[in-house]
C-alpha cells in the first residue's frame, strides 16, 4: 500500500512524464521496503523490475527533491499534501539556465576586474 501511495504522489508530481513505469515502481518499492524496515537492496529491486542502476537512482533523485521526500514516515502516512512540483525535466532546464547565467555575470564581473593593459592589442 505504501509503494501504491509513493506512486500517486509521483504522479502528482509530474515524475512519470517522459518516463517508464519500471524505473518509479523500482523507486517506490525501494523506499517503501525502507520505510517499513524491510531490507531490500538497490540489486534486489533492480532484479525485479529490470532497470539499470542509474534509471534508479535518478527516480530516487527526482523523488527527493520533492516535498514528500522531507515527510516522516508517521507525516506520509497521515498528511496528503496539496502543492504539486514541476516536472524534473523542467527544473533540470531551470537550473541549467541558472547556471549559465551565474558564469555569464562572473565572466562579466572578472572582465571588470582585469587592468586596462591586459586589453590592448
Amino acid at each position: 500500500m505504501t509503494a501504491l501511495r509513493l506512486l500517486q504522489r509521483m504522479k502528482r508530481d509530474w515524475m512519470h512524464t517522459g518516463r517508464r513505469p519500471s524505473g518509479l515502481c523500482g523507486a517506490a518499492l525501494l523506499v517503501a521496503a525502507r520505510m517499513h524496515k524491510f531490507r531490500r537492496s538497490v540489486k534486489d529491486v533492480i532484479s525485479v523490475v529490470k532497470v539499470c542502476h542509474t534509471t534508479l537512482r535518478k527516480r530516487l533523485t527526482e523523488f527527493e527533491d520533492t516535498p514528500t521526500s522531507q515527510l516522516t514516515i508517521d507525516e506520509f502516512m497521515r498528511v496528503d499534501l496539496e502543492q504539486e512540483c514541476d516536472p524534473p525535466s523542467y527544473t533540470a532546464g531551470q537550473h541549467k539556465v541558472k547556471m549559465l547565467q551565474v558564469n555569464v555575470l562572473r565572466d562579466w564581473l572578472l572582465g571588470l576586474m582585469l587592468p586596462a593593459a591586459t586589453f590592448s592589442v
